[in-house]
């Protein structure tokens, strides 16, 4: 059985690996190859096409690549002829593999999509496009599978990666002492994303929000893990302007999670997280106003918060934009820390969220579906 996989990201470079150590493990004799990072490669994956070299950003940036996107899909197309995979796993990276897919579909390659477009949020469109080029879609949430059921594609939801991954290590005795948390202390972790940008936009917010809720309460003390993307310097910048006792880590993030009492948590992955954790959460959400004004035109869910959009309804505060200020931050810090109806009320629903997003195994039921998919176009050679 011959695998290919296309990545184009850091994170789908982490999704792939996990899936091709999964096969690995199922299959013994996949033979796999394709575009992906260090991870794919130390998981077996022959790579073809280093992702390192897709470092593009901006809008500007992505126009003056067009032409080496376009050699690249022409150069993969050329590796799935002479190569003959018996599927092609496409893993996120839409803008790119969408394109690919279709290539594949042409040469008569079934075609996998894992960490699928997100047309429960906006390009509805691609769904049409999806029902004609990909044989299967493996789905991460169940409200995206739905989604994909109404456009006809063969979709199956397997649960989200997140569930097999986010687990303390610790118990929370030994987080405590690990961490040399004081006694008689509330925790408050402050997330505030891994890019620069992001602590750029929240982190004075998230600061001058504790320094109220200090005032008031000299219990507080504030955790911060560092992303590897960050230098530390950008935290202690903006830190060292506040009179907040925060203290800086840079590992064991679901063990110091699980012994925190209540999170400041930019928008994105990092809120399942937390959710997965139980750890009741703020989401803050800042972008500048017309990017904020196209993304409410386009966008079509209700919420930002992922533990939202799984649960349907508001689980976790959502403040965004306008209402991220000093004095909603102090009064969520104040509700969440000493409401104890409204934790407990919290930490239920987010359990009901960990439950919404499946089995532990996902990745092993990803391989599964490329193991079925790839052994059934097995007639080809």
């Amino acid at each position: 059985m011959k695998v290919m996989f296309s990545a184009g990201e850091a994170s789908g470079d982490v999704h792939a690996a996990s899936v091709a150590k999964a096969l690995k493990q199922a299959f013994p004799d996949v033979d796999m190859l394709g575009m992906g990072g260090t991870l794919m490669e130390q998981a077996g994956v022959s790579i073809i096409y280093d992702i390192k070299k897709l470092g593009f950003i901006g809008f500007v940036e992505i126009v003056k690549a067009l032409p080496s996107f376009f050699k690249l899909r022409t150069y993969l197309k050329e590796i799935m002829i002479r190569e003959k995979p018996d599927v092609l796993v496409c893993v996120d990276y839409p803008g790119f593999n969408m394109r690919l897919a279709k290539v594949a579909h042409d040469l008569g390659i079934p075609v996998i999509y894992y960490i699928a477009p997100t047309i429960w949020a906006w390009h509805k469109s691609r769904g049409k496009d999806i029902a004609k080029t990909v044989t299967k879609v493996a789905s991460i949430f169940p409200f995206e599978a739905k989604a994909y059921e109404e456009f006809g594609v063969d979709v199956e939801f397997v649960g989200h990666p997140l569930v097999d991954i986010v687990k303390p290590t610790m118990t929370y005795e030994e987080g405590v002492e690990f961490f040399k948390m004081p006694p008689n202390t509330k925790r408050v972790l402050l997330l505030p994303g891994s890019r620069k940008q992001e602590i750029l936009t929240l982190l004075d917010r998230m600061l001058q929000g504790a320094q109220m809720a200090l005032a008031k309460h000299p219990e507080l003390v504030f955790y911060l893990p560092k992303a590897h993307t960050i230098e530390r310097s950008d935290l202690t910048d903006i830190i060292d302007k506040y009179k907040v006792p925060v203290t800086i880590t840079e590992e064991k993030i679901y063990d110091l999670m699980q012994c925190c009492d209540v999170a400041l948590a930019a928008s994105g992955t990092v809120t399942l997280e937390t959710a997965l954790v139980g750890l009741p959460t703020v989401l803050l959400y800042r972008l500048s106003p017309v990017t904020f004004g196209l993304a409410k035109v386009l966008v079509n869910v209700k919420h930002v918060g992922l533990p939202n959009i799984v649960a349907g309804r508001e689980v976790i505060p959502e403040l965004l934009q306008n209402d991220v200020t000093a004095e909603n931050i102090n009064n969520q810090l104040e509700s969440l820390l000493y409401d104890q109806t409204r934790r407990t009320q919290m930490i239920e629903d987010l359990s009901a969220v960990k439950t919404d997003l499946g089995a532990p195994g996902a990745v092993a039921r990803v391989a599964e579906i490329i193991g079925a998919v790839a052994n059934g176009s097995n007639r080809r050679n």
